[in-house]
């Protein structure tokens, strides 16, 4: 039996190329970190899809939870009897009103509350401000524009003269936009003062992140009340 002979060069004489060997594990990290990145990528894009939809589903949940009960409390006692702001018990996350904004196609309870918890469930009403109820005072309300089911998204299309309602216990109460403006994320007026100041007349202000993904201003949508 012949022996098996070789040439220089031929794999039979080189089984383990340091070349070879190293573009393979080369090969193999580039095939791991890619996978690493792409699972990262997939994970990010989960939470976003989470964040911006997702929990739209928690608010719309918590909404049809609220409703039902809230709904049959509008306007069942007279305006004379509601307490005024500073005797009200302040729940956080308890229904207190249903904001109705035709231009937006918005409908939804508010809550009292503009913690993390309570606009998770919807529009909140800032506790320091007065209540739709009262002759004077401005009524605050914060809402999310990009998650918990983005009540304010539209915020921005509201315009001087568009009806506003807000449903009460103690009676309904329709409001006309006077102003849109942007402010720094104090929510102070180009005139000056705070948008939460209270007034003499009665008044509303709606407050939302400004632009859209981002924090780094206010969108201010100003109403007052229109009576009868």
């Amino acid at each position: 039996m012949q022996d098996v002979q070789t040439r220089p060069g031929d794999a039979a004489s080189d089984p383990a190329d340091p070349k070879r060997e190293r573009r393979r594990r080369q090969g193999r990290i580039l095939q791991i970190v890619g996978g690493v990145f792409l699972v990262a990528a997939l994970g990010v894009a989960a939470y976003q899809a989470w964040e911006l939809w997702g929990t739209g589903l928690t608010t719309k949940r918590v909404q049809a939870e609220l409703r039902p009960d809230f709904v049959a409390k509008v306007a069942t006692r007279p305006s004379a009897e509601a307490p005024p702001a500073e005797t009200v018990v302040k729940v956080p996350g308890n229904a207190v009103a249903i904001l109705v904004i035709p231009r937006m196609d918005l409908d939804m309870v508010v809550v009292e509350g503009t913690d993390t918890e309570s606009l998770k469930k919807g529009p909140g009403h800032y506790s320091n401000t007065a209540y739709p109820w009262e002759d004077s005072g401005r009524v605050g309300i914060a809402g999310h524009r990009t998650t918990y089911g983005a009540p304010f998204w539209s915020l921005d299309k509201l315009r001087p003269g568009d009806p506003i309602t807000l449903q009460t216990e103690y009676g309904i109460f329709d409001y006309s936009v006077t102003r849109v403006v942007v402010t720094d994320p104090s929510g102070t007026l180009p005139s000056g003062g705070s948008v939460l100041d209270q007034t003499k007349g009665p008044t509303l202000v709606l407050t939302t992140c400004n632009p859209r993904f981002s924090a780094s201003q206010r969108l201010i949508v100003i109403a007052d009340r229109v009576d009868g």
